[in-house]
């Protein structure tokens, strides 16, 4: 099991030095789909880091549409092929379909279209991950942030639709509680988990901080289920990974250890 934050590269010594084992970016920032070759600087970054970035977040930029009618398979697929050619050579194994801006539905068009479109945008990509041995895992995002899959239970609807070995599902305690979704779910859906996000239902602070979440029957759910992947921790209103870092990775793995 690794254990890691999600930050950018540049804060990857504090991190390191708290005990972590890497650091998840952000692919506008690291692998910057929408710029050209020559302008890229994501391997500089990651000489610079001082810890592995084995994934990223963030996949696609809200204004490059996956629904609606403003979508545009094309741009998507010029847009993802420098992604997913620029994660391989990283070694960013994992991307986060998260992106609540670029597949939120707008308002009036038909969500069975709409589920089209996501899917089609999946199918899309599962060649080329596969080539690259690149891994896109969907994540449910909580209906405050977008109107789509917002369920463990409805983004796996995906994940079994496109069928392909490189399209897997994530699981974020944060939306996961705030969608009150039962552990049932979670569990149907371990073969697929490739991904785990964690953080405090409590205004999303890194766990330990808020001292009100008991991760153990969540991990639990995942050891039964022999998850033995990544853990990253997503979270807001942290800054000093040099003094709380530690007290929170401690407090991740007593959990883990408990559950």
């Amino acid at each position: 099991m690794k254990f890691g934050f999600c930050v950018p590269y540049d804060k990857a010594d504090a991190v390191k030095n708290a005990g972590w084992d890497f650091v998840e970016e952000c692919v506008q920032t690291f692998l910057q789909g929408l710029i050209p070759d020559e302008q890229w600087r994501g391997m500089d970054k990651l000489q610079i880091s001082a810890l592995p970035i084995p994934a990223a977040n963030m996949l696609v930029p809200g204004d490059l549409k996956i629904t609606g009618p403003a979508a545009d398979l094309k741009k998507l697929e010029q847009y993802m092929s420098r992604v997913i050619e620029r994660a391989a050579k990283t070694e960013t194994r994992t991307l986060v379909f998260g992106s609540g801006g670029a597949r939120n539905v707008p308002d009036g068009f038909d969500r069975a279209k709409a589920k089209g479109q996501i899917t089609e945008f999946i199918r899309m990509c599962a060649p080329m991950l596969a080539q690259h041995n690149v891994t896109i895992v969907i994540e449910p995002l909580n209906k405050g942030e977008c109107n789509i899959i917002n369920s463990v239970a409805e983004a796996m609807e995906y994940v079994k639709a496109v069928n392909h070995p490189n399209v897997k599902c994530l699981v974020d305690s944060y939306h996961f509680w705030i969608e009150n979704e039962p552990l049932e779910n979670l569990k149907n859906a371990m073969p697929w988990i490739n991904h785990v996000h964690v953080a405090d239902k409590d205004e999303r602070v890194a766990p330990s901080l808020s001292e009100k979440s008991d991760y153990r029957p969540f991990f639990r759910t995942l050891k039964e289920g022999k998850y033995d992947g990544l853990i990253s921790v997503e979270c807001l209103k942290f800054t000093d990974h040099q003094s709380q870092g530690p007290r929170v990775l401690k407090f991740l793995k007593d959990q883990w250890n408990e559950s």
